[in-house]
């Protein structure tokens, strides 16, 4: 199977060609999380506070995903660069080298995480009520890891090689099991939480085989080669220099994570944990097209500029700038005009629907600043340059969100303040990105 030519053809079409795809395939990845948390959300008599308890290991969850975006991201922008090289002998070792990584990584956070897993929830927010839901769901949730990291971290050097609706059955597949398995296991054995925590384990299980099964096969182009599978230092620290950006911003999402539910425990109690679950919910759904959007354009930006075709670099840079930010005002629009339906899909609960449409419209304010931070991140990392994405990522998060996460509700703003740091973080943190990306980097091509 021959892998394609990024160098050719309109810059616009061969994004979107790997953008849908792509979109798609996070979309059913996102499945994974969102039907338990719509599934749990409306168990009877308990949903709301075990809706709380599964919030409260989201940075559990994230800092998983963090580990997964350091080993694996970084390699795929230096196994695209290879590529458009090419230099396919490189590539394959690039790949070779991540999968060693990923799955020694993924037994060390299991067991890290399965032995302390107490005193970690109620670090990131646990009540006494809530714990018994978080617990349920995150011992169960741990056994997974291994699958979760290859097949998050390995499904985008299917994509890299031009083929991403195979990268996209990735997640259909598990996803798809997810949904049929997620019922059975919660309402028909009536295994609640747990079993929600179990449908997913066994379909992300399905979806690395998936990955496996494709890059050791003979289709893909270059693929994972036994004499390869090595930690190789110097290689090692080159993924992990270009990974470090998806590291920082997913490391920084646990952080705040982390300290919106401790303050939101402080000045609201569980009710607004388990409203801030929801609404995470939403935000991850809204912004899917701009991931897939920025994930289809890295591996024609990273080719080009391996191909030194610097042109079409800049024109992607313009094009995911532009229909990114059209795509956020109308989601900010929807988002507006129909917060109660969006949050009544989570929960039924009469209190939860109207506190929660509320914090929504505050959280979601200026949505489409996102887009340009989207843009910026995605160049930096494309063209390999970790520092400029670590330091914005660091901006955003660390510099602007923990503070003002800490600061609004106690100088008058309660608990709403907590959702007020996000909309002020993505104005200065992405208009900063995206304005010193144009100036220093843009101009340069």
């Amino acid at each position: 199977m021959a892998a394609i030519d990024f160098s050719s053809g309109s810059v616009k079409k061969r994004i979107i060609a790997q953008a849908i795809p792509m979109t798609t395939a996070q979309a059913v990845q996102l499945l994974y999380n969102v039907v338990d948390r719509i599934y749990i959300g409306h168990l009877e008599g308990v949903g709301d506070l075990a809706l709380t308890g599964l919030g409260i290991t989201f940075p559990v969850i994230i800092l998983i995903a963090a580990f997964t975006n350091l080993l694996g991201t970084g390699g795929n922008a230096l196994f695209s660069i290879a590529r458009g090289r090419g230099d396919d002998e490189e590539a394959g070792k690039i790949l070779g080298n991540v999968f060693a990584l990923l799955c020694s990584a993924s037994v060390v956070l299991m067991a890290f995480c399965f032995a302390f897993r107490r005193p970690i929830l109620f670090l990131f927010g646990a009540s006494e009520q809530s714990f018994f839901y978080a617990d349920q769901y995150l011992r169960i949730y741990l056994f997974g890891t291994v699958f979760s990291m290859l097949s998050t971290g390995l499904n985008g050097y299917i994509n890299a090689q031009g083929y991403p609706r195979i990268g996209m059955m990735t997640t259909v597949l598990g996803a798809g099991l997810n949904i049929l398995l997620d019922p059975l296991f919660i309402f028909v054995f009536d295994m609640g939480v747990s079993g929600a925590a179990l449908a997913t384990v066994i379909s992300q299980g399905v979806s690395a085989l998936w990955v496996l099964q494709f890059l050791t096969g003979k289709s893909a182009p270059v693929t994972i080669r036994k004499e390869w599978i090595r930690v190789e230092k110097a290689r090692t620290l080159r993924i992990m220099g270009l990974g470090l950006p998806g590291f920082v911003m997913q490391g920084t999402n646990s952080l705040v994570s982390i300290v919106c539910n401790n303050q939101l425990q402080a000045y609201g109690g569980d009710l607004y944990v388990g409203i801030l679950t929801v609404i995470n919910s939403v935000r991850e759904i809204a912004s899917l097209p701009l991931s897939g959007l920025s994930g289809g354009a890295q591996p024609v930006m990273g080719f080009n500029y391996g191909a030194k075709q610097y042109g079409r670099v800049k024109e992607s840079i313009r094009f995911i700038s532009g229909l990114g930010c059209i795509y956020g005002l109308a989601t900010w629009l929807l988002v507006m005009l129909c917060p109660r339906q969006l949050i009544g899909i989570f929960s039924s609960d009469p209190q939860t629907i109207e506190v929660g449409a509320r914090m929504l419209n505050i959280y979601f304010f200026g949505f489409f600043f996102m887009a340009f931070m989207f843009a910026g991140q995605t160049t930096y990392q494309a063209l390999g340059k970790a520092k400029q994405a670590i330091f914005f990522s660091l901006l955003r998060k660390a510099v602007i969100v923990v503070p003002m996460t800490l600061l609004l509700p106690a100088v008058g703003f309660g608990v709403e303040g907590v959702f007020l740091a996000e909309p002020i973080s993505n104005f200065f943190g992405a208009l900063a990105c995206f304005i010193t990306m144009w100036l220093t980097l843009y101009r340069k091509l």
